[in-house]
This record gives C-alpha cells, sequence and structure tokens, in this order.
C-alpha cells in the first residue's frame, strides 16, 4: 500500500509547504511536552516528531493526518511503562521504543488484514467517558509542572489537589511564565485561528528564562545529533508488553481514526482505514527503531493543516523534514521552563473535558450516560494505567448490550378463543425463553383458547436458535390443541424460517 508522494511542484504545493512547516512550528514543542508526559527525554520527543510524519507521509489514506506524539498516547505509554520500569531510566527509554514497534506491528497487521473496521467499534458512550477522563488525567499530572513543584507520590489528582492547596510550595516564575504562554496559545486562536501562539508562548518564554538567568526546572541539553536507527531493543521483554501495545494499538487508533473520518467526510473524500493503520503502523516502527515512543494522529494539528489548505499526503511529509532540519539546532530550546510545557499540554487537553456530551447521553438514554459516567470515573481512578478504565467502559458496553439482548419483550392479546404473541427485540438463544414463558403464561390464563398467531413483523433479527425455539413452541401449540398462524415474518429472516419451520421434504 506504499503511494508514491505527489510529484512536487511549487505552485500547485503551496498550501502543503506552508501547512506543513506550520504544523512543525507547533510539533516541536509539542514533543518535548508528549515526551515528558509519556516519562522519557525531552529529545526522544523531537525524534519521533521528524520521523513519525514524515514515514506515514507514503502510506497514509487522510491526505493531512497530523501523525506524531499525542497526549492520549503519551498517557497510554506511561500507564504501560510504570509498572515495569522506572520513568526516565535507561531501561524505560529502552522499553519504550520497544512498545513503539510492537504497536506499529500490531497495525501493521491490522491494515494489511483488512481489519479497520475496529475505527467504529468504541461505543459513543465509552469515547466520551474516556476522552474526559484521561484529558482530566493529563491536566492533573501537569499541575505541579506549571506551578513548579516537583511531583510527590501519590496518585496523579491526590498529587495536583496537594500541591494546588501549598501555595508557598510555587514558583512565582514558573507559574507566570505558564500562565502566560497558556494565554498566548488559547488566546491566540480567538484572534486569528492561524495565530502562532505555541510560536510566541516557547520563544517569549526562553528569552525570560535567559535574562533573569531561571535556575527552575527546564528542558535542558538536548542532542543535536540526528536519531540513529537500531533494533537493538530489549526484546526479552516482549511479553510483558504485549498487552499495553495491543492496548495502545487498537484504542490509540481511535483518536486518529475518527479525526481522519471527520474531515474525508467533510470534503467528500473517499478514507481507507486499513491504509491508515498501515500508515500509523509505518510510524510507530520508524519511532520505535530511532529511539522513541508510540505515536497517534493529532485533532488540533490536522485541523491546521486543514485550514491552511493542505491538499496532499505532501504536507506532513514536510512537517517531517521541517523537524528534521531543526534537530541541529535543537538547543535553542534548552533554556526553555517545564512550566511552559506543561501549560502547552494542559491547552490542548482542556477542550476534551466537556459536560455536554454527558449531558445528551443521559436526555438520550440513562443506561448509555452511567456506562459514560463509569468511565470517566474507572480512567481516573485507574491513572495512570488509564487503559484499564476503557477496557472496563468497553466491558461494561458489551455487558449492557447482552443485558438488553436478554430482555426480548413480549406484548400480547387475545381476540376471543385467539392468542397473541408480538416479540419485539432480537430473537436468538439466550433470549428464546423470554418468548416461551410469556406463552405459557398466556394459555395459563386462557385456557379455553384453540387459535395462536404469531406476530414477528417487531423482530429486528432471527437467527437459528431463534428459529428454533419459535419451532419448539409452534409443536408445543399444536400438542396442546391449537391451530398456530406464524405471520408478518421479516423479510431478512425468511429463508431461515422457511428452512426450520417448513422445511422442504
Amino acid at each position: 500500500m506504499v503511494e508514491k508522494l505527489p510529484r512536487f511542484n511549487a505552485a500547485g504545493h503551496t498550501g502543503d509547504l506552508i501547512a506543513g512547516a506550520s504544523v512543525a512550528v507547533v510539533l516541536i514543542p509539542q514533543s518535548l511536552a508528549y515526551a515528558a508526559l509519556a516519562g522519557l527525554p525531552p529529545n526522544r520527543g523531537l525524534y519521533v516528531a521528524a520521523l513519525a510524519p514524515l514515514t506515514a507521509a507514503l502510506f497514509a489514506s487522510s491526505p493531512y493526518l497530523g501523525t506524531g506524539p499525542t497526549a492520549v498516547t503519551s498517557l497510554l505509554a506511561l500507564g504501560g511503562l510504570a509498572a515495569i520500569a522506572q520513568p526516565g531510566d535507561a531501561d524505560y527509554v529502552a522499553l519504550a521504543a520497544l512498545l513503539a514497534v510492537l504497536v506499529g506491528v500490531i497495525r501493521v497487521i491490522l491494515g494489511v488484514t483488512r481489519s479497520g473496521v475496529i475505527a467504529y467499534l468504541m461505543s459513543g458512550a465509552v469515547v466520551v467517558g474516556f476522552t474526559s477522563g484521561v484529558a482530566m488525567v493529563i491536566i492533573a499530572s501537569q499541575i505541579p509542572t506549571v506551578l513548579g513543584v516537583r511531583a510527590g507520590e501519590g496518585h496523579f489528582l491526590e498529587v495536583a489537589l496537594r500541591t494546588a492547596s501549598q501555595p508557598s510550595e510555587w514558583d512565582p516564575f514558573a507559574l507566570s511564565l505558564a500562565v502566560l504562554a497558556g494565554l498566548a496559545i488559547a488566546g491566540g486562536r480567538k484572534l486569528h485561528r492561524h495565530f502562532p501562539g505555541v510560536l510566541v508562548a516557547v520563544g517569549a518564554a526562553i528569552i525570560c528564562s535567559r535574562v533573569v538567568g531561571y535556575t527552575g526546572p527546564v528542558v535542558g541539553r538536548l542532542s543535536d545529533v540526528l536519531p540513529s536507527l537500531s533494533l537493538g531493543l530489549p526484546w526479552a521483554a516482549t511479553p510483558q508488553l504485549l498487552a499495553p501495545a495491543l492496548v495502545i494499538g487498537l484504542l490509540g487508533f481511535a483518536e486518529p481514526a475518527s479525526i481522519a473520518r471527520k474531515y474525508a467526510t467533510l470534503d467528500r473524500q473517499h478514507w481507507n482505514p486499513n491504509r491508515e493503520l498501515i500508515a500509523q503502523g509505518a510510524a510507530n516502527l520508524a519511532a520505535g527503531v530511532a529511539g522513541g515512543f508510540p505515536v497517534g494522529g493529532s485533532f488540533s494539528r490536522t485541523s491546521l493543516a486543514r485550514s491552511l489548505k493542505a491538499k496532499t499526503r505532501l504536507s506532513g511529509a514536510v512537517t517531517g523534514l521541517v523537524v528534521l532540519a531543526f534537530l541541529p539546532f535543537a538547543s535553542v530550546l534548552a533554556p526553555m521552563p517545564f512550566s511552559v510545557l506543561g501549560a502547552i499540554i494542559i491547552v490542548s487537553v482542556i477542550d476534551l473535558v466537556q459536560l455536554k456530551p454527558f449531558l445528551e447521553l443521559r436526555s438520550y438514554t440513562k443506561l448509555q450516560f452511567r456506562i459514560a459516567v463509569l468511565t470517566f470515573v474507572l480512567t481516573i481512578a485507574f491513572a495512570p494505567h488509564v487503559e484499564r478504565g476503557v477496557i472496563a467502559g468497553i466491558s461494561l458496553a458489551i455487558g449492557a448490550h447482552l443485558w438488553r439482548e436478554l430482555r426480548i419483550l413480549v406484548p400480547t392479546s387475545t381476540t376471543g378463543r385467539t392468542l397473541h404473541l408480538e416479540p419485539k427485540g432480537v430473537l436468538y438463544f439466550a433470549s428464546g425463553p423470554g418468548l416461551e414463558d410469556a406463552f405459557s403464561k398466556l394459555l395459563h390464563e386462557h385456557p379455553k383458547a384453540d387459535r395462536l398467531v404469531i406476530h414477528l413483523d417487531g423482530l429486528g433479527r432471527i437467527d437459528l436458535s431463534g428459529a428454533l425455539v419459535i419451532r419448539g413452541l409452534k409443536r408445543d401449540a399444536e400438542e396442546a390443541g391449537l391451530e398456530v398462524e406464524i405471520v408478518d415474518v421479516p423479510p431478512q429472516s425468511s429463508k431461515i424460517m422457511e428452512r426450520v419451520i417448513d422445511p422442504p421434504q
């Protein structure tokens, strides 16, 4: 599925050039922040930011999906790695690279086997609860950073509350820079959607840090060499990382998939989830062999690329090349306070915390609302292992579906000595007993009945087990002396009903 990039034409690809370079300007500081969020040295974020979009551009289906480090994927990586290594250690860094490779392999396999349908499997309630929950965790994790306080031991939320309640320990300079950076980024968007808020915030923070000789936590020395590609990874740890790799490979694809699908619909273009899986897999493979960490798709960077008139996959390649060209000059970012990186992360995810989707779910169905709330709560409670929250949410959604499918509704009525059964729902092996019970109860209440009519137009689906239940009920009724008529068979179930109820002689 490798496709050649469009032949470059300066006049025809002006939008791709501008969009690609602009996304790179946003991606460079974000990559440092997301590497720190994942528990890795900041320079690893730059390596990933250079190679991931460049590699994805060779395979992608979406013309402007912003591939690279993201907050959600970084937090998922932290959750998967923190249980087996200490963040920041050499072993941890090597394991992060292996995790990216495993995620890449899983996504490539899913793409090659045309399993892109997974992009549509997470229920809306789970997505609502998980995205809001993980955004809350990310914001809480950055509270000590923006306050210039060293984070202590404990749950993210507990540490954030404890830190926020001790203003005497705050670093006023770090907090001031974080607030100003947040205002520059968020306020700049209101001035103009293309206002370079991140660039302004980072530039101003570096200048201020140098002028005052800031001694608090800063990015520090960044490697000015190009990433070296290597497969010398701790492969023996593969069994320990398979579960988190599978979670990130599947759940982490939901974000870029929803982004690409949304914009493909708005642009009336075809989007191929299988190709996108391969592109995202290849990007993770590149990130892993470069010593990085798992990557995904960014909504904000994708939106920026599209608004700047990107037209082809070339824009992603330009982003990667610009970051690659910047690496020899990365040391200019060394004085940037970590509090500014924390502000960048908070501003990038704060829009994910939304009350409206919860209220809408509540107005539609209380059951799905409860699933969303429970997913939200569990995602926060399990942090940093947020993947457990979404797994719990998916389990709840599946359980709710099965519970609902078990409860077939069977309205009954009588006309003279005729009994009527009107089942509604899905008739299969688990819901069949409900139909039998309804008939037994109705017959007990009307012992003089001599006719039974089974109306099937209220059933959405009848599988083989369901058809066998109807056949058994029909035979029991006939043996009890009733004349039986089956009416209104749904067209989609007519064949199975003919074969089971009236088999050819």
